[in-house]
């Protein structure tokens, strides 16, 4: 089946810490790389309510968005999914925290914890995800918009 190319797809994702400082990554089943919870926006859904949903479905942990760490628009990170599916990455990145819910695996993982900022550079990670992680360690008072 060949591949065919699509127009950017929304997606949010939310990088969610916990009062440690710890942040909630999960090890993608299709990748094996640990990535922040996120997908793809619903029809007649928010964006924010989208992060918010798919941190549940990812992690079975409630949150409630904190703020924006900023705007993804990589030309370079295409995506070529199973299907023939090809996307390049447009994804809004929102701070967390959980509220709620017990920490859960899902199918489109093999492990979800909490990870320490001085563990991240000793695992699997995707740049884009490291890029992420990085704003976020630097505490920045302005989103990023890339």
């Amino acid at each position: 089946m060949g591949s065919r190319r699509t127009p950017p797809r929304r997606s949010a994702a939310a990088l969610v810490t916990d009062h440690h400082g710890r942040v909630l990554l999960q090890r993608r089943t299709d990748s094996g790389n640990w990535a922040l919870p996120g997908g793809a926006m619903d029809i007649g859904e928010p964006l924010q309510q989208c992060a918010i949903r798919e941190v549940k479905e990812e992690s079975g942990l409630d949150v409630e968005i904190t703020g924006l760490l900023g705007i993804y628009t990589d030309p370079a990170h295409v995506i070529a999914y199973a299907d023939g599916e090809v996307r390049q990455e447009f994804t809004v990145t929102y701070l967390a925290r959980v509220t709620d819910g017990t920490l859960t695996v899902s199918d489109e993982s093999t492990e979800v914890r909490f990870i320490h900022p001085t563990d991240i550079d000793h695992i699997p990670i995707h740049d884009t995800v490291r890029l992420r992680l990085h704003h976020h360690a630097e505490h920045r008072d302005t989103p990023y918009l890339g």
